[in-house]
């Protein structure tokens, strides 16, 4: 049978789509960046690629480098909280995710990180951490020195800290552990919040400017089940709640009917939430309704 060029490019649209989104934060906009990859492959001189996969890891970060200068300006203005688009994962969609550190390479906490960096060096990072280039690959991609990519990468790790496994990877026992956070957040119940949230715990919430949120991460595990508690009835209002993997992680969608309203990732630590990552903004629920209407 004959291989297309459609069918060569499609063996490697999940590796790019999965390096396009840790560089943007954006599932739509890594969708858009590897397409663009795609006509340019369609249209590149066939005999100039010798490696079509180091060429087109190589198209598709300088595509996200050109996006991220626009992406900050944007970020820049943002209202509220910005957080990541999530992507549920429990369908490969980021790759294989079988450690620790590769769950938390795509957790929304990391991707918060990487917004520390400038372009480059998120580039240099992302090519290091999550695909293992070597720093002279690196240096073809960027079209720097090697040197130069040593140097960014250091500055990288200095700025968003060792790569490490932060948080417990998704576990049956954390699967009850949401079920029950939902039914306390459902009936109110101030006690049962807080025997579930670490005292330290941090709640952030994207809403965009587009729906009602919390335009301020709470901090507390307190002031949580205070939120939570307080807004009992308007939690549970119409919406049902499933449970699904969410950057690696254990998370929360909410539904109104056929609707998804709402994904949020739980980082869980010691059998108890140290955060949660909630996204209402439905612009950037759209990935995430795509992949669920699959399921």
């Amino acid at each position: 049978m004959t291989t297309t060029l459609a069918d060569e490019f499609e063996t490697h649209r999940p590796r790019l789509f999965s390096l396009a989104y840790r560089m943007l934060g954006s599932a739509e906009e890594a969708e858009d960046a590897v397409q663009d990859a795609y006509l340019r492959f369609s249209g590149a001189d066939r005999t100039g690629i010798e490696h079509p996969a180091a060429w087109l890891a190589k198209v598709v970060t300088n595509l996200c480098l050109n996006r991220l200068t626009s992406a900050r300006a944007r970020r820049e203005q943002y209202v509220g909280t910005w957080l990541p688009e999530p992507v549920v994962t429990a369908d490969g969609a980021l790759g294989p995710l079988e450690s620790a550190e590769q769950r938390d390479a795509v957790s929304m906490a990391m991707l918060v990180l990487l917004e520390r960096l400038t372009p480059t060096e998120r580039a240099v990072y992302v090519l290091r951490e999550a695909f293992g280039y070597g720093h002279r690959e690196i240096a073809g991609v960027l079209d720097l020195s090697e040197g130069n990519c040593r140097q960014l990468y250091r500055r990288a790790v200095q700025r968003v800290g060792e790569p490490q496994a932060r948080f417990e990877p998704a576990s049956e026992q954390q699967e009850e552990l949401v079920t029950s956070f939902i039914t306390a957040a459902r009936e109110g119940d101030l006690a049962g919040l807080e025997k579930l949230l670490a005292a330290d715990a941090t709640w952030w919430s994207d809403g965009g400017g587009k729906v009602i949120a919390a335009r301020w991460p709470i901090e507390g595990g307190s002031r949580i089940a205070q939120f939570l508690a307080g807004g009992g009835p308007k939690f549970s209002v119409g919406l049902e709640f499933t449970v699904t993997e969410v950057n690696g992680a254990t998370g929360l969608a909410s539904w109104a009917g056929d609707t998804l309203v709402g994904l949020a990732a739980l980082e869980v630590r010691d059998g108890l939430v140290v955060g949660v990552r909630a996204v209402v903004n439905p612009e950037k629920l759209a990935f995430a309704r795509r992949q669920l209407s699959r399921a």
